[in-house]
């Protein structure tokens, strides 16, 4: 464990330590005394799922990954901790929240009581803390932040921050589930349920499952990878879901929820007759209910809406449950826009490590602003869209 002495910020400007925090940073390794630590403090702390000690523990242990654990402490009490992966992007080396593209809606593990106070001192410290233990990382990458979390202000944003490029979209479900169905046509939403249900009903009627089984989750993601298989292939889009090793991180991740009394990560899907139609993915986390990912089969049944289907269900049953927040994460869809009232803009921090690292972040905030452009002019968007679809459709090999 290495303590931090930083007389300046993250972006070279002096600042005064903090008295009484003290940072530390060590390479993670997928079982020890730091994971259990780690586990150990998440249990008063808050954070998202993807940095719960079930996402980490996965995730290090599927993918191999080279990891840190960085932790603030508050004399001997930790404060905060940071899960980090750490790749090679070309000449450069990047540490980021461990899942990638799929760590969507992230908060980091912190004090409750510490966020009250939480200065953006004690946050520098903690990144020099990562560059004195390992001197070969040139970025810290922390993207698609929280502004909050049930209420509480985010840490990380302290530090220098820029809009994320994607929307994410959410429901309010403050009323439960007739209230909801109130603020959207929900009259309309609740005719056409019945309407589908009627029409599964005469090919052998339809089942919502919820996967309890370490068979039944591997059944559902099999359904779910093959689903997103085809429906990224017809729209031209890599298939962020296709490398064994990320499949093998979510068939861990469901399966070791499985443990729990009230699990973290639950699998739903719409079985019609004796096949999958729909499959989403969620987490449970304070006071939202987060779909992390979903899909529909592109079969003889797809113009009856099984997705449509399963989110009906799916947010009635957030409702019931007493959630505050149905959380579709990141992405602007039609689908998300029949229900969503809520939009929560994520946002990403860069800190160069090294004159190197200052460099890439440059170009990192650059590339995010072009998207931000490009996706916020609705026509140019939907373009790009049929462009992409066209020329790397069905019969094209998805690539970068």
């Amino acid at each position: 464990m290495v303590d931090a002495i930083a007389a300046r910020s993250a972006d070279g400007a002096p600042r005064p330590a903090p008295s009484k925090a003290v940072a530390a940073a060590q390479a993670v390794p997928t079982t020890g005394a730091s994971v259990a630590a780690y586990r150990d403090f998440a249990r008063t702390a808050v954070h998202a799922p993807p940095q719960s000690p079930d996402w980490v523990s996965a995730w290090t242990e599927t993918n191999r990954t080279d990891a840190i654990l960085a932790t603030l402490h508050n004399g001997d009490r930790p404060v905060l901790a940071l899960a980090l992966a750490v790749c090679r992007e070309g000449p450069f080396k990047v540490a980021r929240f461990m899942g990638g593209r799929h760590a969507n809606g992230n908060f980091a593990m912190a004090d409750k009581a510490w966020l009250a106070t939480a200065a953006a001192a004690e946050i520098d410290r903690l990144m020099r803390a990562i560059a004195q233990s390992r001197p070969d990382i040139d970025l810290v990458a922390l993207e698609r932040l929280l502004a909050d979390f049930d209420g509480l202000a985010n840490p990380l944003l302290k530090l220098p921050s820029s809009p994320s490029p994607n929307v994410a979209l959410a429901v309010d479900l403050d009323g439960g589930f007739e209230a909801v169905l109130d603020r959207t046509p929900g009259k309309k939403k609740a005719k056409r349920h019945r309407s589908q249900e009627r029409k599964y009903e005469a090919v052998g009627g339809a089942q919502r499952l919820l996967a309890t089984t370490e068979a039944e989750t591997g059944a559902m993601l099999d359904a779910f990878f093959a689903m997103k298989e085809q429906r990224f292939r017809a729209m031209g889009i890599t298939d962020v879901f296709e490398p064994a090793e990320i499949r093998s991180f979510f068939r861990k991740l469901f399966a070791d929820a499985l443990r729990h009394e009230r699990p973290p990560f639950v699998l739903h899907g719409l079985k019609v007759g004796d096949t999958y139609r729909a499959v989403t993915g969620s987490s449970r986390a304070g006071g939202r209910f987060i779909c992390e990912f979903g899909a529909i089969a592109d079969d003889e049944l797809a113009h009856v809406s099984p997705g449509e289907y399963l989110f009906f269900d799916n947010i009635g049953e957030a409702c019931g449950q007493g959630f505050a927040i149905y959380d579709f994460s990141v992405g602007d869809e039609p689908y998300k826009r029949t229900w969503c009232d809520l939009e929560l803009r994520h946002a990403d921090v860069y800190v160069p490590l090294t004159i190197k690292g200052r460099a890439y972040a440059t170009g990192m905030r650059s590339a995010a602003a072009l998207k931000r452009s490009i996706k916020g002019n609705q026509a140019l968007w939907a373009l790009i869209k049929r462009l992409r679809s066209m020329t790397r459709g069905k019969d094209q090999p998805d690539a970068d």
